[in-house]
């Protein structure tokens, strides 16, 4: 096996103490100072995290959007320079290849966000689909990417920056803000369902940037605190959020994902998987991702199975207790003509049956 990589961050996490795993081949802080702490630390004051794992993948030529088009199940014609969007990308199947992060730059040039354990199937795919004209960089080695992220996020990067941040709407970013020196691109989207903003950096000047963030919330009495992967983990899941290899994979299309708002069956354009998609959606689905709240004491986790009556109809695929909720909570695919919301269901968890019940998604939203 390949020694598992390291973040430009690598040395920050060993000393303030993080608990390093193999994720994915990376090695990666899981915690610090507990996940349930840093969960609700993110929900109350902000806290950073080190996703320098994620890939990004440049995609530049005259005809980039015709060739986005045709990968993605999402519009990409919808886009206006410097804005984000969200979109699957399918086999012919419909089965999901990856689901990612599309940064307009202009008509002729795209940042493509992967998931990091999908860079380079992610890269290989689109290679092989590459029209004429296009040009494909695999740009992941080059950046650190962080994610400040809660409430006070905001006002803990606006101390870096004279660039009017809170002008910033959602799911749009600015190319280049200076940030301790570093010439960072600043977007606003998030993964943990509160506010924040994702700072891609030079590799190099990773370091600096992570301590000139948490010099200037220390200066302006902001508890910006580090937190791992488990945490990030939980937070997504408490805002039903998809995570790729659990409620997406190679055998899931994203209408079964629930993801149907990201399948663009109306734009003029072909693109892979259209066909068994629609044929899908005509047909019903078999299966769909649903909420589930454990009604007993006890955890749900991945892979446990899920009864209604003495018929298995699903499974889980994430489970955790979830902190903010004070609830266990997790993500089914089930029967949708079978069950519905407010149905309760049984949950197998170590040989015993425990009480869920079916709740709308997601199990977290933030107030404002």
């Amino acid at each position: 096996m390949p020694e598992p990589k390291k973040t430009p961050l690598y040395e920050k996490h060993l000393q303030l103490k993080g608990k390093m795993i193999d994720f994915g081949g990376w090695l990666l802080p899981v915690e610090y100072r507990g996940m349930l702490e840093e969960v609700l630390h993110t929900r109350k004051k902000a806290s950073l995290f080190d996703v320098s794992h994620m890939g990004e993948i440049l995609v530049e030529g005259s005809y980039a959007e015709a060739f986005l088009q045709k990968v993605l199940t999402n519009d990409p014609g919808r886009l206006k320079d410097n804005r984000v969007m969200y979109s699957p990308v399918c086999y012919p199947d419909g089965g999901t290849v990856d689901d990612i992060l599309v940064y307009r730059y202009n008509r002729e040039k795209y940042l493509l966000v992967v998931n990091a354990s999908n860079t380079e199937k992610d890269y290989n795919w689109l290679s092989d689909r590459l029209d004429p004209g296009i040009s494909m960089r695999n740009l992941s080695a080059d950046f650190a990417l962080l994610a400040l992220q809660g409430p006070d996020s905001l006002s803990v990067l606006q101390q870096l920056t004279h660039v009017s941040l809170g002008e910033l709407k959602f799911y749009h970013f600015l190319p280049r803000v200076m940030l301790a020196g570093a010439e960072c691109m600043v977007s606003r989207t998030g993964y943990t369902g509160e506010d924040g903003f994702e700072i891609y950096c030079p590799a190099p000047q990773a370091a600096a940037v992570w301590d000139e963030l948490f010099t200037a919330a220390g200066s302006n009495n902001l508890e910006l605190k580090p937190a791992g992967l488990g945490a990030r983990d939980i937070l997504r899941l408490e805002a039903a959020l998809p995570l790729y290899g659990h409620e997406l994979k190679k055998e899931i299309t994203p209408l079964e994902a629930g993801l149907e708002k990201f399948v663009s069956f109306t734009k003029e354009a072909d693109f892979i998987g259209r066909d068994a998609l629609a044929r899908q959606q005509k047909a019903g689905l078999k299966k769909h991702l649903m909420g589930l709240v454990l009604l007993e004491r006890g955890i749900l986790r991945e892979g446990y199975i899920v009864k209604k009556g003495v018929e298995e109809v699903g499974w889980i695929s994430s489970g955790s207790f979830c902190p903010t909720l004070g609830k266990s909570c997790a993500l089914a695919f089930l029967p949708p003509q079978k069950v519905k919301e407010g149905d309760t269901l049984k949950v197998v968890i170590r040989q015993r049956e425990y009480a869920a019940q079916v709740v709308k998604k997601p199990f977290y939203r933030r107030e404002n």
